[in-house]
Parts: C-alpha cells; structure tokens; sequence
C-alpha cells in the first residue's frame, strides 16, 4: 500500500465522455507536478505531458535535455467548459509558476522548463492576454510566459505520464495547498496520533524531530568520510560502503539528524556499487538540486532536516518502479534493522514493516 502524498482528484468519478471538451498546453516548469496539479481542478477531464513548440521532431526526454531542441515540457489540458472556464484554469496556473523567471522554475534550470501557455483556439488569445495583463499588476518584473499557438506537441515517453500517480514520492516542484479547497486532502488522524491506520503506510516524517548539529560537534560525532560527504559533497568509492550489499530489512536514516530517508522495500541492486533506491520513504524528506560539477549535469539528492548531500537521482532504475534510481552514499546513512527499531526510537515504523513483501 503506498503512502498517499497528493490530494484526491475530484474528477475520477466524473464521466466526460459527452462533455465538448477544450484544449489548452501550459508549460510550468517540470511537467510531473504541474500535471499533478492542473489535472486536479474540478473540470479538467484529461490530461497529458509532452514536449512542445521545439524545432524538432518527436524528441526524447534525453534530447530535450541535452541536445538544444528547444522544447518545452508542456501539459495537455482538456477541461469541460462547462464546468471550469480558460480563465480558472489560467488563474490556477499562475500560482504554481513564477511567470517572471527566464528558463527556470523551482529547482530545474534549462529552456525546457520555461513557462508558457500554448493555444490552438485562437478565440482563447483573448482571454489570456486579459489574464496576463491582470497578473502583471501584482509583479515588479515583467511577465516573460510565452502566449504562443500551439505549434508541435509531441507525447512524452510512458513513464512520464501520470508520473506522480505512480511515484507519490517523487520529485515535485509545485504545491498543492492552492488548489480550490474541496480538492484538499483531509489530514489523516495518524498525524495527530503518530499511528498507523494500515500496515505498509508511511508514518508522517515531522522534520521538527530532527535537528542538524553544528559543524564542530559533527566533525567530532562522525568518521572523516561520512563528514566529507555530508558536509563537502564528497563520493565514497563504489563498492567500498558499508550498505550497498546490504539485504536486511530496515529503515536508511539521515546520519547527521536521524531523519527517515529511505526503506529496504524500496532498494535494489542496480550494479553500480552504491546503495540504491527506487524512491525515499517521502518526497518531502528530501530536496532534489541540480548539480553541474565535475563537468556533468545531474540532479544532487540531500536530506531536508540534515541538509546532508546524500548522492544523486538517476532516470535508469526499474521501469516497473517508476523509472528512477537514487544512488546514495553509505556514508551519508546510518541502517536500523527491523529489530532495532523500538529501541532506536522508530517504533511508528514497525506496522510499515508488516507487509507481505517484508514477511519473508
């Protein structure tokens, strides 16, 4: 059972099968949590991701990426016009983007994450320009969104559609809490209790539990290579820790604060000689960067409480699993086996372990 992080979408008991449905594309940065959000205001039928207005023809991930195609990573909306009108939908999207920003938003950098509103009405123009120039009133900076007709869009790879429907822990830039509030999860009892409603559930993680040392009583607290991970981005060498072979059942957590990082449910072997992950254990728990050192463009993980760098995200991990791979350092974890879990103060964690994948 996996631990519900998004909100309810109000639109999967609704048949829209005899709604005239229109189409907007709206690029808003990485299109995984933007789908996430738009596909939850009451009214949006359906929706895709995809690579759009570029100036190639039916690109990869990898080359809208790396290889200057100049496609943005757009969402497909069609919503029922009778029910939400171009204009909601537009003002929606305005407050999970920075419209100001050129070629960003959150933690992505690229023109593949600008912003843009893509139309094939062209009655539609009319009512964006009026949306526009009314955001424009609340920003200093111009408003640099693209309005653009729509004039290629091409679907994203599988993996990529729906992506946060499968993966709840993954990456995500955008928040939920504006969504319009019958949309809104009802917060689950267990985060008042500390309990679990159901074995295989996730304990709420309160990052308030968890506080980073000073630098001082961490040189003292951990060995030089932990440190020099932690605190210096440094990579221990592959093969050379002390969990990527590790097969026990138990809980990874941050070895600086404590904080629960990921679970021996979600490792595998990916060959590569470091632990990996196919998600950590909650998204929130960790804060994803992009990293170009040592010549490379990569995705940075670190650890939300600990700030400790912890390694790097990788798209080759098991596509069954959500096509990622978190490749993390041994040096940046501390392992609690499933039988030292009461008495290293994770008992909330022992109904998560009753499981039948944990059972064997």
């Amino acid at each position: 059972m996996r631990h519900e992080t998004l909100p309810p979408n109000p639109n999967v008991k609704i048949d829209y099968n005899q709604a005239d449905l229109h189409r907007i594309y709206l690029a808003g940065g990485c299109f995984w949590g933007t789908e996430a959000y738009l596909q939850r205001l009451p009214g949006v039928a359906a929706t895709s991701v995809g690579y759009a207005n570029g100036r190639t023809e039916n690109p990869s991930y990898q080359d809208v990426c790396y290889n200057n195609t100049g496609h943005a990573e757009t969402v497909e909306v069609q919503f029922d016009p009778g029910k939400i009108d171009l204009a909601t939908v537009l003002e929606y999207f305005f407050k999970i983007i920075d419209p100001t920003l050129v070629n960003r938003q959150g933690n992505d950098r690229g023109t593949q994450y600008r912003t843009g509103i893509y139309y094939v009405d062209p009655a539609d123009l009319t009512v964006i320009e009026a949306v526009v120039a009314q955001k424009q009133l609340a920003y200093k900076l111009p408003i640099v969104t693209e309005i653009r007709p729509l004039e290629q869009y091409f679907l994203a790879e599988d993996y990529h559609q729906d992506y946060l429907e499968k993966n709840p822990c993954g990456y995500c830039h955008v928040s939920f809490a504006t969504l319009p509030g019958d949309t809104l999860p009802i917060l689950n009892a267990r985060s008042q209790s500390g309990g679990l409603a159901h074995p295989g559930e996730v304990p709420i993680v309160d990052p308030s539990r968890y506080t980073r040392p000073e630098d001082a009583a961490l040189k003292k607290s951990l060995t030089p290579l932990s440190y020099a991970v932690v605190r210096e981005n440094a990579t221990e060498h592959p093969f050379s820790g002390a969990y990527w072979r590790e097969e026990r059942t138990g809980l990874y957590v941050d070895v600086v604060t404590g904080e629960p990082l990921f679970s021996s449910r979600d490792k595998f072997d990916a060959g590569c000689g470091w632990p990996s992950f196919t998600k950590p254990v909650d998204r929130q728990v960790i804060v994803e960067k992009r990293d170009r050192s040592h010549g490379m463009d990569r995705i940075e993980v670190r650890s939300r409480s600990g700030d400790s760098h912890l390694g790097h995200v990788f798209t080759d991990g098991p596509a069954s699993k959500g096509g990622l791979r978190y490749c993390i350092n041994s040096a940046s974890l501390r392992f609690i086996p499933l039988a030292d879990l009461e008495k290293e103060g994770y008992g909330d964690w022992l109904a998560y372990f009753r499981h039948p994948e944990d059972q064997a």
